[in-house]
């Protein structure tokens, strides 16, 4: 009987007790224990193994149950390794911010306070170890009747507590430590929660006698929460370092592995192009909530990036202006995108285009290419599921829906100029909010239709500013069918004063003049149109 696929199993426990599919990743315990680091912060994309690797961390290390947990090592690489001493050596403390999406700053530390509730009920055995006014502290923080002093002070104390107890240091373990902060940016009350953070974690972390050593994971850095800014003995990896980098998702042979013992092997070159292409560090990284999800399922289609609100992408859409449209033309022409990149996420009133990239290299949506000579970091979208993705949120944020697309595809294919006109009218009625239509070039325009077109991937083939002919013709669509017709656009921006109409014959004209419809003939099109549009605010004008 074939092992379970462990979709969404994040215990450790589970996984190894109840017949589940395991890819041994014991190997970072190994390493973090080489390490030497006090506190270490792991940032990598959702749905990546980060919780099930936390939770791995807790079994080994937790002194409770050492000798049950112990078994749930056996046949794995830590089993042999000279660390396997240190199982079962320390009290542990593991805490989850997953979950905190509260709209407001009180109610997400009301949350926050029912964690610790939780948490401390674990460890009520420890009330008989403790004087009177412990033991009055300790139940009103297990009961959520504390103050929000009193809650920022809540981690350190248990772990004095634990260490008086077992004399031994105690290892903290955070899980998604990030999570309140982002949903507190997109909800509007970062700073409260940045100020409340930097406490929770810093009297833990910072200033704790009885810490042996802490563990955090969570998608980014946060700049300003400065809740490691005083820590010595501390160390961040992100995607970008070269450590680590095998210790969350998934590597070829961990997913050839699990492809052949599901009967899924020959799969392998698709699956690849759909899921790989992560660059973590050294090594190139699948994902493996995907890689499960298909193995269960035995069909290539997006899983990732349905796991989420995918709010950073929403963000960088609704502040694309023009610097950013001419990025996407380059993503969705599966182009280089060179940014800078820190360590530090920076989070203001408003995300410049340049750090919602850097957002998207740390949530998943982006990898890094190669680093520039310059200190910058050439970007692109790692696989197909990643593809489509931009090309469906872009469609959503910009246009509001797939119809105006489905109207252009048939109007297109049919050569029906009135809703050709109708289709893009709407499109730049839709989107003028996200372009500068207060300058005098046609740039904004172009790279907007450059990513509606892109839409129509499977239809037609775009290509934006296309050598052919005598010069370069701003926007060709190849039909797939080469039965079907082909098309020529133009862009000219009208001033206010000027004629559109006549801006949109230049355009025409231009077409003819500079013998753009050559690559189209090349290619074997027999059915060229060409057309010259003319823009001037939201009004639009064309020319055949």
């Amino acid at each position: 009987m074939l092992k379970k696929i462990p979709i969404g199993v994040e215990d450790f426990k589970k996984i190894r007790t109840e017949n589940y599919y395991y890819i041994d990743k014991t190997k970072f315990i190994e390493d973090i224990l080489n390490d030497g680091t006090e506190v270490k912060l792991f940032c990598r994309p959702r749905r990546f193994g980060k919780t099930l690797n936390m939770s791995m961390l807790k079994y080994f290390f937790d002194i409770e149950e050492k000798e049950k947990n112990k078994d749930l090592f056996t046949d794995l690489y830590i089993e042999n390794s000279l660390m396997i001493n240190e199982q079962g050596k320390y009290p542990v403390i593991f805490i989850s911010m997953k979950g905190i999406s509260n709209s407001n700053f009180e109610n997400a530390l009301d949350k926050i306070k029912d964690k610790i509730s939780t948490l401390y009920r674990n460890y009520i055995f420890l009330m008989k170890s403790l004087n009177e006014f412990e033991t009055e502290k300790f139940k009103d923080i297990a009961s959520g009747n504390i103050s929000n002093i009193q809650l920022e002070s809540s981690l350190l104390f248990l772990s004095e507590l634990l260490y008086r107890y077992y004399n031994q240091k105690v290892v903290v373990l955070i899980d998604e430590y990030d999570s309140p902060i982002m949903t507190a940016y997109e909800k509007g009350y970062y700073n409260e929660m940045k100020d409340f953070l930097k406490a929770f974690y810093g009297d833990v972390l910072k200033t704790n006698e009885y810490l042996h050593m802490g563990v955090l994971t969570g998608i980014i850095r946060v700049a300003q929460a400065g809740i490691f800014s005083d820590l010595n003995n501390f160390i961040s990896y992100t995607t970008l370092n070269k450590d680590y980098s095998e210790s969350f998702g998934l590597i070829d042979k961990e997913v050839e592995n699990i492809l052949n013992y599901y009967q899924v092997g020959y799969e392998m070159p698709e699956v690849k192009k759909w899921y790989d292409g992560y660059s973590f560090g050294k090594n190139e990284i699948y994902n493996p909530w995907s890689i499960l999800n298909f193995v269960k399922n035995k069909e290539l289609k997006p899983y990732w990036i349905n796991t989420s609100s995918n709010f950073m992408i929403r963000e960088l859409l609704q502040q694309v202006g023009t610097e950013g449209l001419r990025s996407l033309e380059n993503i969705f022409k599966q182009k280089d995108v060179a940014v800078r990149i820190t360590d530090n996420v920076q989070f203001g009133n408003n995300l410049t285009v340049s750090e919602v990239w850097e957002l998207m290299v740390y949530s998943g949506y982006l990898t890094v290419k190669n680093r520039l000579n310059d200190g910058r970091y050439l970007l692109r979208i790692p696989n197909e599921e990643i593809m489509k993705f931009f090309k469906d949120e872009f469609l959503e944020a910009i246009f509001g829906s797939y119809t105006v697309v489905d109207e252009m595809r048939d109007a297109l294919y049919d050569k029906n100029y009135y809703q050709i006109e109708k289709s893009i009218e709407k499109a730049i009625l839709y989107a003028v909010s996200y372009i500068d239509v207060s300058k005098k070039y046609e740039n904004p325009y172009h790279m907007l239709l450059a990513g509606f077109f892109y839409a129509l991937e499977g239809y037609y083939f775009s290509k934006s500013n296309a050598e052919t002919g005598d010069g370069r013709a701003d926007m060709i669509l190849f039909p797939v069918k080469k039965s079907k017709p082909g098309y020529i656009f133009e862009f000219k921006r009208a001033k206010e004063n000027e004629d559109i109409q006549k801006e949109a014959d230049i355009g025409r004209k231009q077409i003819d003049d500079k013998r753009y419809y050559s690559e189209l003939e090349r290619v074997g099109v027999k059915d060229i149109v060409k057309i010259g549009i003319a823009f001037q605010g939201k009004k639009v004008s064309f020319s055949y």
